[in-house]
């Protein structure tokens, strides 16, 4: 658990939080995880093996359309897969985060953990 926290620091201060001069600079965030809706999906997703897309619906609280353009800009990026069936006569879409959809949470959440902590040492 220890290492990974430590290879989490390294890796933060390798995708240059850090200015030349020593302050801090803008972390180089991932725009396509940023986005408020597409972080909810691939937070969710992160923490479920698959979610329908009215679950995931239900659980950012949006409209269909909304839910429907993020989820294909992350499928696009292969950041998600979209696998579609029917359950008799009713449509079924259900989401998975793929591994790389994982690793660019991770490199996320590894730049904010980064930026909290140089705010907070200031």
């Amino acid at each position: 658990m220890a290492k990974q926290g430590a290879a989490r620091k390294t890796e933060a201060v390798e995708h240059g939080l850090k200015s030349e001069r020593g302050g801090l600079r803008a972390a180089e965030l991932d725009r396509l995880v940023h986005e408020r809706v597409r972080l909810g999906i691939v937070s969710a997703l992160a923490v479920n093996d698959s979610l329908s897309f009215n679950q995931l619906k239900a659980l950012l609280k949006t409209t269909d359309g909304n839910l429907s353009v993020h989820a294909r800009r992350l499928e696009e990026a292969q950041y998600v897969t979209c696998t579609k069936s029917f359950e008799g006569r009713i449509p079924k879409t259900e989401y998975r985060l793929t591994a790389a959809g994982r690793r660019a949470l991770e490199r996320y959440l590894d730049h904010m953990e980064a930026l909290i902590h140089a705010t907070r040492q200031g």
